[in-house]
């Protein structure tokens, strides 16, 4: 039946024999001659075709152009649109050699494991693109989005960064955590936004269902920034009432949010919080010694309560030796720099959301599940591409990619028909 199927696209795609004239634009400003017909293989969910189309040469660019390419979706590639979004789907969420077993035992496809891992990347490094030229075009206001309707109550921004393991050459001029100083990883940096209308029974927040959207880059801060702002906007984040950021403490953070939403409720995780209490108690046990478990569990009532004035207080008051005296004082200046975003029992009392879970289960789910199994070691713009599928899809976007063609120049409808394939 495949067979059948590639026979006739191969019939369709030939009914127009690709010449478009004796000159055509080579989209530099200049005209290219026809030279001759040309045929090209094209790999297609229904199999193998061939396509004949015209072929030009301008000569003061010096290169070929061909229209039929831009056409069906193939300039520069031989696998059609169509397969191309069966390949970014399967390499989105397996590995690449299971990706090509997958297209092979599901679809009867075979392709290389290089050709499967070439087409993914490349049509995840294109999405991203998009992404960041959409988002400059948001924040410019070359590009108007409309609040959603209806209107939730709240939107959330929840960040958080995450290492991925890279080859040599991304990790360079980088200091890394081992012995010999060397990085081994890159830091990604993901935001994940969504929405919450309602309560429980018990009166705990809800997300709401099927709104959570991921945005995620290597670079620095400041192109992730120019991300998570463009991204808060187009989920109408200056029509919802209260705006919330909600992050582990890092204060590269609080930065980008005092930048972009000074308006924002910014919220501290009360479980990494926690952790810091935790670790400050360990540090304080030669002073507390057996009064170390009651000491703790004070400690994180006022910290349940959002009360850090007295946190702080009770901690300074005991006799430590000066020795200690630094760490503890290092400890203490998390708690008194993030004071204001630590009142818990305000929030809760508010209905918010005081941990950032969701963007840490983005971490393992996004990029631990796909970037960091054993043995994986990956060039920045591959894992860019790869992570841009996986985000796309989690943010159901992912049709996104795919109008009407990606990397292509619009066409007529019976084209795309055929190109789909």
């Amino acid at each position: 039946m495949t067979r059948l199927g590639s026979t006739l696209l191969e019939r369709l795609l030939s009914i127009e024999d690709g010449r478009d004239g004796q000159r055509v634009a080579c989209g530099s400003g200049h005209l290219a001659e026809f030279v001759s017909h040309r045929d090209k293989g094209i790999d297609t969910v229904l199999g193998r075709v061939r396509v004949r189309r015209g072929y030009y040469h301008c000569r003061a660019c010096q290169r070929g152009v061909v229209p039929r390419d831009d056409d069906l979706g193939v300039p520069g590639t031989s696998l059609s649109p169509g397969l191309r979004r069966m390949v970014a789907r399967v390499a989105a969420v397996a590995p690449f050699a299971e990706a090509a077993d997958l297209l092979a035992d599901l679809a009867g496809i075979r392709l290389s494991v290089k050709r499967v891992e070439r087409s993914a990347e490349a049509d995840g490094q294109a999405a991203a693109a998009d992404l960041e030229r959409a988002s400059r075009a948001i924040l410019d206001s070359r590009l108007a989005v409309l609040p959603p309707t209806p209107l939730p109550d709240k939107l959330y921004i929840t960040i958080d960064g995450t290492g991925v393991p890279v080859v040599a050459a991304a990790a360079a001029d980088r200091a890394g955590k081992g012995d010999d100083g060397r990085a081994r990883t890159r830091e990604v940096k993901l935001a994940c936004l969504f929405t919450q209308t309602k309560l429980d029974e018990h009166g705990h927040p809800v997300r709401d269902p099927h709104t959570s959207s991921y945005v995620h880059t290597f670079d620095p801060v400041e192109q992730f920034t120019t991300l998570v702002h463009a991204e808060a906007r187009r989920r109408g984040g200056e029509c919802i009432r209260q705006l919330v950021v909600l992050g582990d403490g890092a204060v590269w953070i609080w930065n980008l949010a005092t930048k972009i939403l000074p308006e924002a409720t910014q919220i501290v995780d009360y479980y990494h919080a926690r952790e810091h209490l935790h670790d400050l108690a360990k540090q304080l046990s030669p002073v507390l010694g057996a009064d170390q478990p009651a000491w703790l569990a004070a400690r994180l009532a006022d910290l349940d309560q959002g009360d850090i004035e007295t946190l702080v207080q009770a901690t300074t008051a005991l006799p430590i030796n000066d020795t200690d005296r630094d760490q503890v004082d290092t400890a203490l200046d998390y708690f008194i720099k993030n004071a204001h975003r630590m009142r818990y029992a305000v929030f809760r009392d508010l209905g918010m959301f005081i941990g950032s879970g969701v963007v840490e289960a983005g971490c393992k789910s996004l990029v631990g599940q796909r970037l960091k199994l054993s043995g994986m070691r990956w060039n920045t713009p591959g894992a860019t591409g790869i992570l841009t599928l996986r985000c796309h899809r989690e943010s159901n976007r992912w049709d996104d990619i795919w109008r009407p063609n990606n990397q292509t120049r619009p066409t007529t409808n019976r084209k795309l028909t055929a190109a789909a394939a």
